[in-house]
């Protein structure tokens, strides 16, 4: 294993960056090859935990010589986010600065030349040249995994139409729940960019077929444990297995998954109509019929009239709740995959 820190100077004078960068030399030129970074949100860590405990299984495989395609790990992938704490609570979900969230406005190229990119030393914000070195980094592999969390959730991935149901392996191998899929440029994350120049070009290396893009969301933010960070590296080397980045035996059957797909626009994003305390009368994994009780606001504690019932506007999987318990007008309640497309959908990638 190689590790190499690549530093990325600040916007103003004495601040730098630091971003780590694994890289383990496959032995077959003709293999798949993997990219995998974790907390593009600086305060979401399972996917740093699955990266931890991969990294002893590579260095496993290197020793018996079984890595046959190059696999480039970034553990923490926004060392500005991680850097980012206010009054004691981490803040690395937006940019402080832009105020952009930074799994957006990555940049979706026509085709595989990375060479017009910002530099690390490019005269433009430091935000910007991370996503830049971030896409340079991924794109020359064919499976490209962008490891993220939700509030509370089950495990899903999100990813383009068009590598439905190709990914299915990763879906078993993840254990999955759910799949959700979205076709047309969306709003620029990481994982719609990364897939830029294979959608856009259909000949990619020329291993279209095989390749893998995509958000997983490794269930909750709380849920970050040396059990589950096992667990899903475990996942992760299986799937290196089977699509041969790793040499070995799969036992991965893709048809095993069940889980709902679902394409973004029949996502609800279940909002509140008014502010206040929140009930949640599901749990995230429940499958529910129109009309259902999904939670309670409580506008007014100590008067009961002033509470409010958010049902479910049509029958569906309840994918994840938000974490907190005290929620703002307008704010998102719960995620519910349906079989028909939301009358209130919004475009966007639903908050990945």
């Amino acid at each position: 294993m190689q590790r190499v820190t690549r530093i990325i100077p600040g916007d103003t004078p004495g601040q730098q960056f630091s971003l780590e960068v694994l890289t383990f030399k496959g032995n077959d030129p003709t293999a798949p090859a993997a990219y995998m970074q974790a907390a593009l949100h600086g305060g979401e860590f399972p996917g740093v935990a699955a990266i931890h405990f991969l990294v002893p299984m590579l260095e496993a495989a290197e020793t018996a010589g079984t890595i046959a395609g190059d696999i480039t790990l970034v553990p923490m992938a926004n060392p500005i986010g991680s850097a980012q704490w206010l009054f004691s609570q981490p803040q690395g979900r937006f940019e402080f600065f832009s105020r952009t969230n930074f799994n957006r406005d990555h940049i979706a190229l026509d085709d595989f030349d990375t060479s017009g990119l910002p530099s690390l030393d490019a005269p433009v914000a430091a935000a910007v040249r991370l996503k830049a070195e971030l896409l340079r980094l991924a794109l020359p592999h064919e499976i490209i995994l962008d490891l993220h969390c939700d509030d509370e959730s089950e495990q899903y991935l999100y990813l383009p139409k068009a590598f439905w149901p190709g990914m299915r392996d990763l879906a078993v191998a993840l254990n999955c729940s759910a799949v959700l899929t979205w076709d047309g440029a969306v709003d620029h994350a990481f994982e719609e960019a990364a897939a830029s120049p294979a959608l856009k070009t259909n000949a990619d290396f020329p291993h279209y077929k095989r390749r893998a893009v995509t958000t997983v969301e490794f269930k909750g933010m709380t849920d970050v444990s040396a059990a589950k960070g096992k667990q899903d590296a475990k996942g992760l080397y299986d799937f290196l297995v089977h699509r041969g980045t790793i040499k070995g035996r799969s036992k991965i059957r893709p048809q095993a998954f069940t889980g709902p797909v679902t394409p973004l626009e029949n996502a609800e994003m279940v909002k509140t109509p008014a502010g206040g305390m929140v009930f949640y009368h599901v749990e995230v994994g429940d499958t529910v019929r129109k009309g259902a009780k999904l939670a309670t606001i409580v506008t007014r504690p100590g008067d009961a009239s002033g509470d409010l019932i958010i049902t479910a506007p049509q029958a569906g999987f309840i994918l994840t709740r938000r974490k907190h318990r005290f929620l703002r007008r307008g704010d998102d309640v719960l995620k519910l995959l349906g079989a028909k497309p939301s009358k209130t959908a919004k475009q966007g990638s639903l908050e990945a």
